[in-house]
């Protein structure tokens, strides 16, 4: 797919971002797989994990580039995606009890590797759907974001504890990612390219939709349980 110069700097923004927003947990779980080795030893870790991660992210994201070319596919990835930007909005994402420190270089490296490629299909599929079938981007977003990711994870975690707005950015530029793969997909494309009013109100409207859920279910009050009455009296 051709693009102008501009289009294309834009869209490699938006990949770094939303890598950026998603991948704050990977960040963590490379420095605890990494926390019980030698602080000299920590940083060959965290280099040669965070390589092997970026090259199976590239590998994995541009596997699914391709596969978004199969019919219906880039529907299922735009659901996906909708679902995984109103994750952001109300998952706290703080369960990182089950990974385990590397007790060696190597078993940190495999560990990094590993939960990172687990942790990753958001990722994945966010930047797939923003690279537009094209390949340079996804191998450069990836190459930029992952390693400020892994350096400036913590600088960029208290940003968004500082600045909330700024998931809500994430999660909108999700929607908004989301919502354009399902008009691109091949069964829609013509109707919508026939009809931008509808393409472009559907687009708003799933926007609105996920930031609106995920606001009134990150701020849903916690229902608070009553402990039983004595002598078996049920009183409101």
């Amino acid at each position: 797919m051709e693009t102008t110069a501009a289009e294309f700097f834009l869209a490699l923004i938006n990949i770094v971002f939303l890598d950026l927003i998603l991948a704050g947990d990977n960040a963590i779980v490379i420095g605890l797989a990494a926390r019980n080795l030698p602080k000299e030893t920590q940083k060959k870790a965290i280099i040669y994990g965070t390589a092997g991660a970026v090259i199976l992210r590239i590998i994995a994201t541009i596997l699914v580039v391709w596969l978004l070319n199969i019919p219906w596919l880039l529907l299922v990835g735009g659901v996906l995606l909708i679902g995984i930007a109103y994750k952001l909005l109300t998952d706290d994402n703080n369960d990182h009890g089950n990974i385990k420190a590397g007790s060696n270089l190597g078993a940190a490296i495999r560990t990094i590797i590993v939960a990172d490629a687990a942790m990753g299909l958001d990722n994945v599929i966010a930047v797939a759907g923003a690279a537009k079938h094209n390949m340079i981007l996804v191998t450069l977003g990836l190459l930029i974001s992952v390693p400020i990711v892994v350096w400036g994870s913590t600088l960029f975690i208290k940003l968004i504890n500082r600045f909330p707005w700024i998931i809500y950015v994430g999660s909108a530029v999700l929607a908004y990612t989301a919502s354009s793969m399902i008009t691109e997909e091949k069964h829609f494309m013509g109707y919508f390219e026939g009809h931008q009013i509808i393409k472009y109100l559907f687009i708003a409207a799933i926007i609105v939709g996920v930031l609106t859920a995920g606001h009134l279910k990150k701020n849903q009050p916690l229902a608070v349980s009553r402990p039983p009455c004595p002598n078996g009296l049920n009183i409101p």
